[in-house]
């Protein structure tokens, strides 16, 4: 039995690769609205429409089945999403 190895090509490595720039850049700023519960200074327009455009950037990656986006847009998605709820919530 063969087994067959997953193979990147270029491509999907230069996406992958922003993918988790881009996806990274959100923790800092997730975590300290986590911890401080400040988030004062966060336009909530901004957060609203950036929450929404990744959810449509992922809801595109799923039915496209176009790894780098799915994975980097859920993981955006969800920080963008905290960062979102936790505005609302300490407005």
């Amino acid at each position: 039995m063969k087994i067959k190895m997953f193979a990147l090509d270029l491509f999907t490595v230069i996406g992958l690769t922003a993918a988790t720039c881009t996806t990274i850049s959100f923790l800092p700023q997730a975590v300290r609205v986590i911890k401080t519960k400040r988030t004062r200074d966060i336009s909530l327009g901004m957060y609203v429409i950036f929450s929404f455009g990744t959810f449509l950037w992922l809801t595109y990656g799923v039915l496209t089945k176009d790894i780098p986006i799915t994975m980097a847009n859920s993981i955006t998605f969800a920080l963008s999403f905290i960062i979102l709820v936790m505005k609302l919530k300490y407005k």
